[in-house]
């Protein structure tokens, strides 16, 4: 099952991605959840959505503006050097997962506009896989992980690489730099991660390709070792990191620019599409 998050109207809705079209499940439940966080949040809210798999389509997609599939996630986790190409690019040995955060207001949705700050040239692509999180816990056994994840979704979590200085944060969480979607695929359809290859894409042209497989902290690794000193909930997102091929260290440098297209896709999930476009003012 694919659920998306978006605009209608100018009202904030949520619905069901199926052969039809999108299903308005906010409209549909009679506005029981608010968005798709708290329908995350209700043990019994994906078995309800499930029931539309079939239904006929209340909205056309160009009627909508895409939201981030989470559009307020309590927690955003974002871990760093996890593929062994990256590591290798940026000559990382530590053994311990590479973590720092990104904020919810930096976010934005499939098919909006990445905004490329004035002050920097440096705007750098990260494809990723996201965790979305179904079902809160505290200290999770790794064998128990995957069942608190809700879905996997796509995520392109752009740096800004002269404001990284010796850690992350500061080249995270600018503006509409972190674009997550289009849409969240429910675990029952993956329930092994490890099958899904990602693919990031510049103007058409391949720039990074790696294996979920090839992670060096799983996701059932990563979802332990964070909710050891962190309670997680439903909607918090987790981003797993974003294998070599990164435009830092391409030689030269291959950074983002005003009118660039810059894709994401993962198997199984779908193909995150976003457009640069320069800091105007």
């Amino acid at each position: 099952m694919k659920l998306v998050s978006y605009l209608v109207s100018g009202r904030a809705s949520f619905g069901l991605l199926n052969h039809n079209g999108i299903v308005d499940l906010k409209e549909k439940l009679g506005n029981k959840y608010a968005d798709l966080k708290s329908l995350l949040a209700d043990s019994e809210g994906l078995t309800v959505a499930k029931t539309y798999l079939d239904a006929p389509s209340d909205i056309d997609e160009q009627d909508i503006t895409y939201l981030p599939v989470i559009p307020n996630p309590n927690k955003i986790l974002c871990v760093g050097m996890n593929y062994a190409e990256k590591r290798a690019e940026f000559n990382e040995t530590s053994s311990a997962p590479t973590l720092f955060v990104r904020f919810p207001d930096s976010q934005t949705g499939h098919k909006t506009n990445i905004i490329k700050p004035a002050i920097t040239n440096e705007l750098d692509y990260e494809g990723e896989l996201a965790i979305i999180i179904g079902k809160e816990g505290f200290r999770i056994k790794p064998e128990e992980a995957l069942s608190h994840v809700a879905g996997y979704s796509c995520y392109m979590d752009g740096s800004i690489r002269d404001w990284q200085y010796t850690w992350f944060t500061a080249g995270k969480n600018w503006p509409s730099t972190g674009a997550f979607g289009p849409c969240i695929t429910t675990s029952d359809e993956i329930p092994d991660p490890t099958v899904l290859s990602l693919t990031t894409y510049l103007n058409g042209q391949e720039m990074q390709h790696d294996c979920i497989k090839n992670l060096v902290h799983t996701v059932p690794e990563l979802i332990s070792y964070i909710s050891t000193f962190t309670r997680l909930s439903p909607g918090d997102v987790i981003l797993t990191g974003s294998p070599g091929g990164v435009g830092k260290k391409r030689n030269p440098p291959v950074f983002m620019k005003d009118g660039d297209k810059i894709e994401v896709e993962i198997t199984g999930i779908g193909r995150l599409t976003n457009y640069v476009v320069a800091e105007r003012g």
